[in-house]
């Protein structure tokens, strides 16, 4: 199996769909540094529920910035997640956004694929600094066509980074069905992919790192990462105040931001000292893709939503400080809106916690979109 997937370029929405009646249910797997969550999501008479979710932890040094450093172990542990999640064994999966490279480009509209793609190579000495035999690429079709070309999203990545998570699936038991870059499966969680859909800034917050990617359509155009996130404020509550790590969580979530600047605690210093860190970031990636100008000069599609996700976000204050940066509302996410309205039903997933799996969530609804 690893060598007939080796290839194929098939980590985004190529779709060679299967009757709904004749595929098997399927799982949505989400591999970070520090754990491994699975959701996946079941359709009744419909109305759609979540059928099994949970988090298996990983030993440090394991995967490091997304990149898979000891395969075998990791196989040990989907095996693992394979045997507790319900008996799934078809999963969708997504890629690291750390060693990926994700870009938009115009092709003459009603181009074949074939064609495409050669197109997208030549791209590639000025964009992607590996060349086209050593990776893996594939792109999205955004859907805008302007005299006579089509906007595409391109998303490629090392091929040794994908055969590495190609050979894990495949080491511990589990069919992988696809694979598709991080911001992908977030996207299709958190927007509706139509085209009124606002350009969108997604802001995922997370232990160790603050991703950022720019959706059109719900399909990104463009991501990347810096090396600060949660885990920056829990040290510093936990260092430079003395809490224990279960306090600096209950302050960071409860707390926050909010403590009345009035009062110079050590708990204001350190948490805000981290959250300007992040803010700084997104007022750069914000500024950036708001003001852009082509190559006529004309103002380009701006920023209009910007969107919180991850663990992290959930830091008591953090969308209003960002907003007041930006002088934009930020939000945090609702991951479950193209799963059920609270009205028809009420994730077992509590909203907090939710953040975390926005990923695993855009991940089992592609059983829906195939």
């Amino acid at each position: 199996m690893l060598e007939r997937m080796k290839n194929v370029s098939r980590f985004l929405d190529r779709a060679f769909p299967m009757p709904r009646l004749l595929a098997p249910p399927t799982v949505g797997i989400d591999i970070s540094d520090a754990s491994i969550k699975w959701l996946s999501i079941e359709e009744k008479r419909g109305e759609r529920r979540v059928r099994t979710y949970g988090e298996y932890p990983l030993s440090a040094g394991l995967v490091e910035s997304g990149v898979i450093k000891n395969v075998a172990a990791l196989a040990e542990a989907l095996e693992s997640v394979r045997k507790e999640q319900g008996g799934i064994t078809a999963v969708h999966a997504c890629l690291p956004e750390e060693p990926a490279y994700v870009f938009s480009m115009y092709v003459p509209s009603g181009t074949p694929r074939e064609q495409v793609q050669r197109m997208i190579e030549f791209e590639f000495e000025g964009r992607v600094p590996i060349p086209p035999t050593a990776s893996v690429y594939d792109y999205n079709r955004i859907g805008i066509v302007e005299a006579g070309s089509e906007e595409i999203a391109v998303s490629v990545l090392p091929r040794e980074v994908v055969d590495a998570y190609i050979e894990a699936f495949d080491s511990s038991g589990f069919t992988l069905l696809s694979l598709e870059v991080e911001a992908r499966s977030v996207g299709r969680a958190i927007s509706l992919s139509r085209a009124t859909d606002p350009v969108t800034l997604v802001i995922d917050v997370g232990r160790g790192r603050t991703g950022f990617a720019v959706l059109k359509h719900g399909i990104p155009i463009f991501t990347s990462t810096v090396d600060v996130g949660g885990d920056s404020i829990m040290h510093a509550l936990m260092e430079k105040v003395g809490l224990s790590e279960e306090a600096a969580e209950t302050y960071k979530n409860d707390i926050g931001l909010l403590t009345p600047p009035n009062k110079n605690t050590k708990e204001l210093e350190a948490v805000s000292g981290a959250a300007a860190t992040i803010a700084d970031e997104v007022v750069r990636h914000y500024h950036y893709w708001d003001t852009r100008r082509n190559e006529e000069g004309n103002r380009m599609s701006p920023v209009e939503r910007v969107v919180l996700v991850g663990g992290n976000a959930n830091l008591k204050g953090l969308t209003d400080y960002i907003s007041g940066r930006i002088q934009a509302r930020a939000e945090r996410a609702n991951v479950w809106q193209n799963v059920a309205t609270f009205e028809e039903y009420i994730p077992p997933i509590a909203k907090q916690k939710s953040l975390q799996y926005a990923t695993a969530v855009g991940l089992a609804l592609r059983e829906f979109a195939l």
